[in-house]
């Protein structure tokens, strides 16, 4: 039987530590299917197309990774891709009560499903989506904290957005 993950998030926009858990996850599961996935509670800075292509240039050769995007739930996603295992980041102990939480309701929802927790990479210990969002929109160098496609596409999307406003 093949093993399939699902590792779901909004990638708003894709860091190198999502990358990394990427890489990792996929060498432990036959497949694993990132999923950017359209939360109805948040309002992304960048569209589920962008968000899907950026993913695309810097996971799509991964081996064993394919690129998908969803809306709904995780876990009815999940079996819908025969996928039985979701793969979660976890940054610090802040993000533990939350993604526990989380993971206790996907298995009340569908008890086959394991629920996998990979800690990031002591060099991505402090980094998130919002921090390189903001550094990003005031000119800050995000060198090393995101993949060289993603830098470019911030540094256009933020100057593009100052000569609008």
């Amino acid at each position: 039987m093949k093993r399939i993950a699902v590792y779901p998030g909004s990638f708003d926009p894709v860091t190198n530590g999502h990358l990394d858990i990427i890489k990792r996850a996929s060498g432990i599961f036959d497949e694993l299917i990132v999923a950017v996935f359209n939360n109805p509670n948040k309002t992304p800075t960048f569209s589920m197309e962008e968000r899907v292509a950026l993913m695309e240039k810097v996971a799509g050769e991964v081996p064993g990774v394919r690129i998908d995007a969803f809306s709904g739930l995780l876990n009815e996603y999940a079996v819908k891709k025969n996928a039985r295992n979701i793969v979660r980041g976890l940054r610090a102990l802040s993000d533990f009560e939350k993604e526990f939480q989380q993971a206790l309701m996907y298995k009340k929802l569908n008890p086959d499903l394991e629920i996998m927790f990979l800690m990031t990479s002591q060099d991505y210990g402090f980094l998130s989506s919002s921090l390189v969002k903001e550094i990003a929109s005031l000119g800050g160098c995000i060198d090393g904290l995101v993949p060289e496609p993603v830098k470019e596409f911030l540094i256009e999307f933020y100057k593009n957005k100052d000569q609008r406003n």
